[in-house]
């Protein structure tokens, strides 16, 4: 079995790549936290790499809006790199402000529907530990997770919002929803749905279920002890997220 190189792009602003390095690192994996200038210049290079992981924080600042100047990044400097990764079945993740990359870059949700993330109902910052259900078993990043997990969300843009919904639902690409924390459905409601996303998205996939994007941090609870709560809500860590991944290439 080989040990998967991971690779963690990091722009201006970028604060949660050390945190999604260390749940790689705990599944087995190699990662690397390299600046988007090292990528740029060729010093690296995606098909290096087995596994790309885009972390969370505040790219550039969220300027023009969450992770659209990282998203077009993506697809203005890496496009043609992105989508050869896609063909070549390389496993993609994106988390906060990466999902929101993925999504402007166009890798996600793909063909079925659009869809944008915008402004928390609430109107302001949510940080606050949530409950997910996982809901797709196409995607290849969910293949260990059975039962629903807990993680902390931390943004101001987060609201999925799609043209269509039921065409992800029927493609099985909604990967997680939101939910109470007596394990029943959010049904929309704040703070178990802590940006009003639609139908309680909470993250999607693509059509290969190679590319996963949620916004919910699952690297900031793959150790018992960052658990506020330990085991006394529903829901467990999220470390099996992460192996699903890393066997996903290891093999």
């Amino acid at each position: 079995m080989t040990t998967p190189r991971v690779l963690i792009p990091v722009a201006l602003g970028t604060n949660r790549d050390g945190d999604l390095a260390d749940a790689f690192r705990l599944a087995g994996a190699a990662p690397e936290q390299v600046p988007l200038t090292a990528l740029r210049s060729g010093d690296r290079r995606l098909a290096d790499y087995q596994i790309l992981a885009i972390p969370g924080g505040f790219s550039y600042g969220d300027s023009l809006g969450a992770g659209r100047l990282f998203g077009l990044d993506l697809a203005g400097w890496f496009g043609d790199q992105l989508r050869e990764a896609a063909l070549s079945g390389m496993p993609i993740f994106g988390v906060c402000n990466g999902f929101q990359a993925l999504v402007r870059a166009g890798l996600l949700p793909g063909r079925q529907a659009k869809a944008v993330l915008g402004q928390n109902q609430s109107g302001r910052f949510e940080c606050r530990w949530v409950t997910l259900t996982p809901s797709s078993s196409r995607s290849i990043w969910l293949d260990q997770l059975s039962e629903p997990i807990r993680c902390p969300v931390a943004h101001g843009e987060g609201r999925f919002v799609s043209d269509d919904v039921a065409a992800l639902d029927a493609a099985d690409q909604v990967a997680f929803r939101y939910i109470g924390s007596d394990g029943l459905a959010a049904a929309q409601q704040y703070p178990a749905n802590p940006n009003g996303s639609q139908d309680d998205v909470a993250g999607v996939c693509d059509q290969s279920g190679l590319v996963l994007g949620l916004m919910p941090h699952p690297e900031n609870h793959v150790l018992g002890r960052q658990d506020p709560l330990r085991g006394r809500n529903p829901g467990g860590g999220c470390l099996a997220l992460f192996q699903a991944g890393v066997n996903a290439v290891s093999a």
